[in-house]
């Protein structure tokens, strides 16, 4: 069972510290294999997911189904994120959307900001400013960013820079124990080789007993790692019981979740390139800190985003990335979530225009079904008799299909497939003719295929038609109640234009082209809204709807 939640604020001494994650007061440390797996006792979710620790899905169990502890990886904060980074967030977004939504668990999420390392002071070096103004700059352009691509925040955001004197205090946990040294450089590191068998549990990475250190480094062993780095001239420094320094990288993250989570922790994620040497080294680091078999019992790891054509991922590194500010100026965020969606949560994912041209003309389709049975539940779409029947257990077949994938390590790309499938059916139903034929209809089950499909992907953070561009303030609803009144003037001008109920043979072609002007004013107001972002449908000559369309695409053709 997970630990309680600790309550304290960021800012207490090291002391209080030491207490609140009870050092002394741990559990016995195991003397068995350090990849054996255990599996929690708690809340079982009903989702089996893949855990890296084991390489194979398990039942996802959590200590508490109304705080699931989760700590997830954030960013470095040194310039703007890209589609790699947004790829990563995005998807794990979802399975927390997914676990709240759908399985009824409350998620407690905790992100480490790594707001000082190398990065950070040689980038704010070259700009002249100092490494926290340079951080607090691209945090909040990075929480910007986020908020953009409907992330929802995390519950608490922790950063490195107000959490050192927790950091120290772990550190000196950690070489109480015999597990770390310091060095008459100021340096301290990790001695790996005391994991002995434990270590690699993530990877199957073991430290080579025969390994030794450049000529030029403190540690013991080549395969040690920084707890704690000695400050160098000029770069930006705090006090601890081994002299000036920063904090090394990988300490960060087991600090602050332990600050939060104790020495227990349900799910852990990042990156795949985080797996190894970072999550290993967090784990080693934790798992000695607080005398325990298993501190972490799921880790998940999302695939990279590559670039179409190659095998490299997008990374700033590669110099092949494109900044999310600028995906967005060309695509919506729902677009590039629905992308996210279409593959799994694991795997690599290629990047392209094509590949998001293809989100988007998904999306469109799945907006212009629901708009359809929308009019067809207001008699604004003739169509043929419904298979009502039919329908219904498609619908049923379909929301237990979703379930079942989304509880099978969270497969959105199946769940996706199975709602296309009812989308597909559900067209099909409503083919339109030129007559009204008469006879019963079938609104209602039209308006539950429309509640389900809407509720799935706002579960998904995924606005479908007219909802996607809800602005926050009363001037979405004066527009809507402005462009409703012009499209119902403009189809009472329409409706008169082709109205001759009396008229026959050549009167009737001479009134219909005395009227033709009014009919050229409505196509073109038509396809000036179009021009604003709106787009006017005619159903026949007895009903006109509307939709807003996304201004970043630019081929879409009025009245489609």
């Amino acid at each position: 069972m997970a630990s309680p939640l600790r309550t304290r604020s960021a800012g207490l001494g090291a002391s209080l510290f030491r207490a609140a994650l009870g050092l002394g007061r741990g559990r016995p440390k195991s003397t068995g294999r350090g990849g054996a797996w255990l599996r929690p006792t708690g809340h079982d979710t009903g989702v089996q997911v893949y855990n890296s620790l084991t390489g194979r899905k398990e039942p996802l169990v959590v200590g508490r189904a109304d705080a699931v502890s989760w700590y997830s990886c954030g960013p470095t904060v040194y310039d703007h994120a890209h589609l790699g980074h947004a790829c990563s967030y995005v998807r794990f977004d979802l399975i927390r959307r997914i676990l709240t939504e759908v399985f009824g668990c409350s998620v407690v999420l905790v992100m480490g900001v790594t707001d000082v390392d190398d990065k950070i002071i040689r980038r704010a070096s070259e700009m002249n400013v100092t490494p926290a103004a340079l951080a607090s700059i691209y945090e909040e352009d990075f929480k910007q960013d986020m908020a953009a691509l409907k992330v929802q925040p995390p519950t608490v955001c922790l950063r490195v820079t107000e959490n050192i004197p927790q950091i120290i205090a772990f550190i000196e946990g950690i070489m109480a124990r015999g597990h770390a040294y310091s060095t008459a450089k100021g340096n301290v590191y990790f001695d790996l080789r005391s994991r002995a068998g434990e270590y690699g549990k993530l990877v199957g990475v073991a430290p080579e007993a025969a390994s030794e250190p450049a000529t030029d480094s403190d540690k013991r062993h080549a395969s040690d790692f920084a707890l704690w780095k000695a400050a160098k001239p000029q770069e930006v420094f705090w006090a601890s019981p081994w002299g000036d320094g920063r904090p090394g990288w990988h300490i960060e993250c087991s600090a602050m979740a332990s600050l939060v989570f104790g020495s227990q922790l349900d799910i852990h994620s990042g990156g795949i390139d985080l797996a190894f040497p970072h999550h290993e080294n967090e784990i080693a680091q934790s798992e000695v800190f607080h005398q325990c078999r298993q501190w972490g019992n799921y880790f998940l790891h999302s695939g990279h985003l590559h670039v179409k054509g190659t095998e490299e991922k997008m990374s700033k590194s590669l110099n092949n990335y494109i900044t999310i500010k600028d995906f967005l100026q060309t695509f919506s965020p729902d677009v590039f979530r629905l992308f996210c969606m279409r593959s799994s949560y694991r795997s690599a994912v290629a990047y392209s225009d094509s590949t998001m041209q293809e989100a988007r003309h998904l999306l469109l389709g799945l907006a212009s079904f629901v708009e359809d049975a929308r009019a067809y539940m207001k008699g604004q779409l003739a169509c043929g008799p419904v298979s009502e029947d039919a329908l219904w257990g498609r619908l049923t077949s379909t929301k237990t299909a979703v379930r079942a994938a989304l509880a099978d390590d969270f497969d959105t790309s199946r769940a996706v497939d199975a709602i296309l499938g009812l989308v597909h059916h559900g067209n099909q139903q409503l083919r339109v003719v030129t007559k009204d034929p008469g006879g019963p209809r079938s609104p209602a089950v039209f308006g539950a295929i429309i509640s389900f499909i809407e509720q799935f992907f706002e579960m998904a953070g995924i606005s479908l038609g007219q909802r996607q561009c809800v602005s926050g303030d009363g001037s979405t609803a004066l527009l809507h109640s402005t462009v409703d009144e012009l499209v119902r003037f403009r189809l009472k001008v329409r409706q008169f234009a082709l109205a001759t109920p009396e008229a026959t043979g050549e009167a009737r072609q001479q009134r219909l082209q005395e009227r033709r002007p009014l009919l050229d004013a409505c196509d073109t107001l038509r396809q000036n809204l179009a021009a604003q972002g709106i787009n006017i449908k005619d159903r026949g000559s007895a009903a006109t709807t509307w939709e807003r369309l996304d201004p970043r695409v630019k081929c879409q053709r009025p009245g489609s």
